[in-house]
This record gives structure tokens, sequence and C-alpha cells, in this order.
């Protein structure tokens, strides 16, 4: 399983234009998220010589427009697309993406493709999706900003899928969050099991210096342009 990062606050590549939002590849034609702008997006994409052609899947975590906004130059080069969205976006939204691409609405958790799974939807008055991904070496967690709480999302990614949480990856909205949330957080991560750490976006810099100094040789630093490849 292959996770590449097209969009996110951080570059690790000169050549790649860091934006606040996020949005990941997930093998070679699931996106997570879009970014907050079509051009940054496709330049990004188009950058690492990935096919954008070839993508036949898109999930959007919640409405916010930092992880919607590349949606629309997706859908103006590729006329091929499911998008996976949480049933409570707005109808406005949904009526707009129905238009030019095939709509799945998601409400509890469901299988999208072999090994893929989406939470469902989560959280109360702002709602959101997050991925839980079977690879060869365990649990692989992708949240947008985790906005229902991180450590919420991690349960309920083991309770749709069984077995050790390798990594959890995404933004995990802590931002404003004291140093004894985090703290709490950390814990609670590894009463989970989960062996590796890849925040960003929303994370917020105490809780990635909090997470780095924990996890040490199994934090993964984030940005535009990396490429985890997990397992066989």
């Amino acid at each position: 399983m292959k996770i590449t990062v097209v969009y996110d606050n951080r570059t690790l590549d000169p050549d790649l234009a860091p934006a606040w939002g996020f949005s990941c590849l997930v093998g070679d034609d699931l996106l997570f998220d879009t970014g907050g702008d079509g051009p940054r997006l496709l330049s990004n994409m188009g950058q690492m010589g990935l096919d954008l052609w070839g993508i036949r899947t898109v999930v959007l975590s919640h409405p916010h427009g930092d992880h919607t906004g590349g949606l629309g130059g997706i859908l103006t080069i590729n006329k091929n697309l499911t998008v996976y969205l949480p049933r409570s976006f707005p109808s406005g939204f949904k009526a707009q993406v129905r238009a030019r691409a095939r709509v799945v609405e998601v409400h509890e958790p469901m299988e999208i493709a072999e090994g893929i799974h989406t939470s469902g939807e989560m959280g109360r008055g702002l709602v959101e999706q997050s991925l839980a991904l079977v690879t060869g070496q365990g649990l692989v967690v992708i949240t947008g900003c985790a906005h229902p709480g991180i450590v919420k999302i991690v349960k309920k990614a083991r309770e749709i899928v069984s077995g050790e949480v390798y990594l959890v990856l995404g933004g995990f909205h802590l931002g404003g969050a004291s140093r004894r949330t985090v703290k709490g957080i950390i814990a609670d991560f590894r009463r989970l099991g989960v062996q590796k750490v890849a925040p960003c976006h929303c994370t917020g810099s105490r809780a990635m210096r909090m997470f780095a100094a924990e996890y040490g040789e199994d934090f993964i630093e984030i940005g535009v342009g990396k490429v985890l490849d997990i397992g066989p």
C-alpha cells in the first residue's frame, strides 16, 4: 500500500507548493481529500508524475474548504470519478458534485475497495469520516482533521478492522490543545498500540514536537512529496 502526500501545510520538496489543507493519494487511484485549491493540487501531482486520469475514487473527510477546494480541479479533467462524502454534507455541495460525478453518501462504516474502509460519519455538529486501511504491516488510519477526536477515530478503526494499529496519519486537530491534553492523547495511543505516527496539517507545532519526542524514530515527518510504501 503506497500513500503519497500531495497537499499539506509543509513541503518536503522545494519544487512542490505547500498550502493550508490536506490531500493524499492512496495506492494509484483513490484520493483522500483534495486540499484547498485545484491549481496547486494538480500542479503538485503533475510535478510528482502522478496519473491524474487514473484516479477513480475521491473520499472527502468533511466539508471544510481546505479539504474540498481542489475537487473542482480534479472533476474538470477526470470524468470517471466516484466521490464518497458524508451524508451530512450540504445539499447544495452534493448536488454540484452529483452533476459531474457519481456520488456515494456515507453514513455507516463501509468497505470502499478491498482493504480500504471508511469509518462512516463520526462526531456531532461537524461530522467527519476517516479511512482505515488493511496493510501487510497492520492497520493504517488516515484522518482529515480529526474533529471528532483522534483517539475516538483510532478506536473506531479498530472496531471496524481487527488487528494492530501500525500507523496514524493526517491532521490530529490539536493546534490549541494544552500540553496536558496532548500527553493524555499520546498515552491513549500507546494503550491502543499505535506503532507509528505521522501527524500533519492541523495538528499544531507543540503537539507535533511532543509526538516526535515520544515516538522518536517511529515519528514520520509529513509534507508534500512524502511517499510511504507500507508493507507487502
